[in-house]
């Protein structure tokens, strides 16, 4: 009865400690496997209790896009010469016409761009006056001038003959328009993509038009691009030529780290081939495969654009499937896969080439079993391997994903923002709890922050900021994991998951080395790490961490090498200011984590 007792606390606990004799005795059969999951063992002296490893199948987590280096756009000149053509030049002055005129107000014809108001006050020092000739054009002139003020720089204004009545002038404004735009320097990338992404709307602004090229420049379809205005088959239109030089799209990169949990191997490597431009629509298509001694995974993604403010809807899949060889565990055969399902659509509503403001809306499904033929075997539930899931040990979850992304970048910064409002609901056969346990139905918000600035040549500033809360408990794929190499260093991966987390990171990068003509550079990295969580759910739902505190620290030291384009790889030394338990087998558990990525192309 004892044992029993022991038992159904081990299961309220999800806390599994065994101890390297039990496992031995596992292998002879001289206890059973009731005696080695009901008692939880404790550890011979000197030695660390080991937990139920937690990363078989790890938390799923939306991220910003990697935000650029700063990086100046170039001259406005450069992008689109100015032009100094301008159709409305002031005609001469013939004999025949009066030398002074009484004027009392003028009439201005034509503009769709200003108001009567605007326009009244441009003219009224030429109002309720005799006005010279000279004068007379000075104000028409000077209708002109507000147009290209305001970047109209084919409008302008003239006085056609008039008999003057009442002492009314008209003044006729035209305002110019694209006649054509022509693109050429394209090879595989649809001239309409760039087409359509420059304004024709009349009358022709320089501005909008400069910033449309601008975008067009930041666009990483695009290495180069030029344009430049000329005089069309009639004096009120023009035809831009637009000369493009297309970038590289195709990509392939090898990635290694130690960035995975120790249970299923922290050495992962990973190959990932990317297409920008797979059909010449600007379309993108990802493919990506990561393994681990004891894991595999595929992802892949496509993604297609909508419309010229850069509307995408993007599908994304992927599956896994891990084995734990961590010992002791790895002698109970746990297995654990995975796969998901992503639609997003997102949409910039604000577009400059200094600013992005944009939403978007995710549905996803995620599909996650995991299993132990040995426990299996023994008649016992495997729900207690994964919280929220069945006897089975199969995990459904079906969301809805609202965010909001804000990009503000300069010459020398850039600040990247987003905010996920995560909607699980109990559709489409979702895992569907009682008793407060966690399962498809949440409501979760995820808010990220990055601030990158440079300080000096190859002086970079990087802060970081994650905040996740809950309104219950939440199933591992939606719990917030502390610790690890894109986390706290100094601690294993995902050393805490909880419901609710709070992670900031400042990181400064000072060159040592420079070689300039092979674009290398050579970092030092100091580093703080810090990470609290809290849990919203029954603690003993949730109670699987390696730690004793919800709180992690670190302070540490990096290195990090770059060559272009082509390499970058860094090492990295956590010094963990909060004690957990650890046994230290690892690098990670040492607080060393390394990581290469390597561009061949």
């Amino acid at each position: 009865m004892a044992n029993n007792d022991c038992f159904v606390m081990g299961l309220l606990k999800f806390r599994i400690r065994v101890s390297l004799i039990s496992i031995i005795l596992l292998f002879i059969n001289s206890i059973t496997i009731d005696s080695l999951i009901a008692q939880p063992v404790k550890s011979a002296p000197g030695q660390t209790p080991i937990p139920l490893p937690q990363d078989i199948i790890p938390p799923i987590q939306s991220s910003p896009a990697q935000i650029p280096k700063p990086k100046p756009l170039p001259p406005p000149e450069q992008l689109l010469p100015p032009d100094e053509s301008n159709p409305f030049t002031p005609a001469p002055i013939t004999e025949n016409v009066p030398r002074n005129v009484a004027v009392k107000r003028f009439e201005v014809i034509g503009s769709t761009v200003f108001s009567p108001k605007q326009l009244d006050l441009v003219l009224a020092p030429f109002t309720k006056r005799t006005l010279s000739l000279a004068e007379l054009f000075q104000a028409r002139s000077a209708i002109t001038q507000l147009y290209i003020d305001n970047g109209y720089i084919t409008s302008g204004a003239f006085i056609s003959p008039q008999t003057v009545k009442n002492g009314v002038v008209k003044i006729q404004v035209v305002e110019g328009s694209l006649e054509a735009i022509n693109v050429t320097g394209t090879r595989r990338l649809n001239p309409n993509y760039v087409r359509s992404r420059l304004p024709n709307l009349k009358p022709l602004n320089q501005k909008r038009l400069l910033e449309a090229i601008q975008l067009l420049k930041l666009n990483p379809l695009i290495e180069n691009i030029k344009g430049e205005l000329s005089i069309g088959a009639r004096f009120d239109t023009s035809v831009l030529n637009i000369r493009v030089e297309e970038a590289k799209t195709f990509s392939a990169q090898l990635l290694a780290d130690n960035g995975r949990a120790p249970s299923v191997g922290s050495f992962r490597r990973s190959i990932q081939l990317n297409e920008a431009n797979l059909l010449g629509l600007g379309d993108g298509l990802r493919v990506a495969y990561t393994n681990t001694n004891g894991s595999n995974g595929i992802d892949a993604s496509y993604s297609l654009p909508l419309n010229s403010r850069n509307g995408t809807l993007s599908f994304n899949y992927g599956f896994s499937n891990s084995d734990v060889i961590e010992e002791p565990f790895n002698v109970l055969d746990i297995i654990g896969n995975s796969h998901y399902y992503e639609l997003t659509l997102r949409q910039p509503i604000l577009l400059t080439p200094n600013r992005e403001l944009a939403l978007g809306l995710t549905a996803d499904r995620i599909e996650s079993n995991i299993s132990s033929n040995v426990l299996e075997d023994a008649g016992y539930p495997l729900s207690f391997l994964s919280p929220g899931a069945d006897i089975y040990g199969r995990t459904r979850i079906s969301a809805l994903r609202f965010f909001q992304e804000w990009t503000n970048r300069s010459s020398r910064d850039v600040f990247a923002a987003r905010s996920q409002f995560s909607l699980g609901i109990g559709a489409f056969d979702a895992t569907i709890n009682g008793d407060d346990e966690p399962d498809s139905r949440f409501l979760s918000w995820l808010g990220q922050m990055q601030w990158v600035r440079q300080i000096a040549p190859d002086t970079v500033l990087l802060l970081k900021s994650n905040f996740q809360l809950a309104d219950r408990a939440l199933v591992p794929t939606e719990q917030f994991g502390v610790g690890g190499i894109q986390s706290v260093r100094g601690y294993r991966q995902d050393a805490i998951l909880a419901d609710n987390a709070l992670f900031a990171s400042a990181e400064i990068r000072l060159p040592i080395y420079r070689a300039r003509e092979q674009q290398l550079v050579l970092q030092l990295t100091p580093f703080f790490d810090f990470g609290t969580t809290w849990d919203s759910g029954a603690k003993n739902f949730t109670d699987r961490n390696l730690s004793n505190s919800d709180t992690l620290a670190s302070i540490g030291l990096g290195l990090r090498f770059q060559l272009g384009d082509h390499l970058n790889a860094r090492f990295d030394w956590g010094i963990p200011l909060v004690d957990i338990d650890s046994r230290e087998r690892t690098w990670q558990e040492k607080g060393l984590y390394f990581s290469i990525n390597y561009n061949p192309f």
